[in-house]
């Protein structure tokens, strides 16, 4: 996957004419040398914007920088059979090598960590693991390897197509895999140095947009954070 960019050469300007250039037998023919040169703007600009372009290598590198990043995410349910959105709202903790803590806050209370291991969800003091052979869990692999820049996990199943620069780019999936392309048509993620918004297009026509906000990646694990990781 890369980025296309096109450039176009400017009008080469005319070559100086130094002092006895009106002999033309000593002067290569105007019309060969601008054509030469004007090659030679072309390679030139072909070939750099390429080697700056923002591709899926460097993006993931730039997502798998932070160690932890903490913030606040909204999450709508847009159902063909509503008018308005199911809306909840909350916080999570990303952490590298550790996994997700996803504490939802409202219409209700509950807290879910997602790991490489799999789904739990919080009760009372403990953790319990939940199914993970079903969609929804696929859907959760797959938003845990969005955050943490897992490219290749993710080219195992979609088609990934990126766009723009480290500070403003869009990175679309499109599923490969029979499971995948059941539940979702595609897959769009925005953001900047880190994931700003997740928008799931599913196959039925129903979506979920969810937006991370207030995202900062200066605050380690808290005590408790480190607790919930490790049970």
């Amino acid at each position: 996957m890369s980025v296309f960019f096109r450039s176009k050469a400017p009008h080469p300007s005319p070559l100086p004419e130094g002092e006895g250039t009106e002999r033309g037998a000593h002067r290569p023919p105007e019309g060969k040398a601008r054509t030469r040169l004007a090659a030679l703007f072309t390679a030139l600009l072909a070939f750099t914007p390429l080697a700056h372009a923002f591709d899926l290598q460097q993006l993931s590198e730039q997502l798998a920088k932070p160690q932890v990043i903490h913030g606040d995410f909204v999450q709508e349910k847009h159902l063909r059979a509503l008018p308005l959105p199911l809306t909840s709202t909350g916080t999570f903790v990303l952490a590298k090598d550790h996994g997700l803590l996803w504490q939802l806050k409202t219409p209700l209370q509950q807290d879910y960590r997602i790991t490489a291991q799999g789904i739990a969800r919080r009760n009372g003091t403990q953790w319990q693991m939940l199914p993970g052979k079903s969609a929804g869990a696929e859907q959760n692999r797959l938003f845990l390897a969005v955050l943490q820049g897992d490219s290749s996990g993710l080219q195992r199943d979609f088609d990934l197509k990126l766009q723009g620069e480290p500070t403003r780019w869009t990175l679309t999936l499109t599923p490969r895999s029979l499971l995948l392309k059941q539940v979702f048509n595609q897959i769009n993620i925005e953001g900047g140095e880190l994931v700003q918004r997740i928008e799931l297009q599913e196959t039925q026509g129903d979506s979920t947009l969810l937006k991370l906000q207030n995202s900062v990646s200066n605050t380690p694990l808290s005590d408790a954070e480190q607790h919930d990781f490790a049970q």
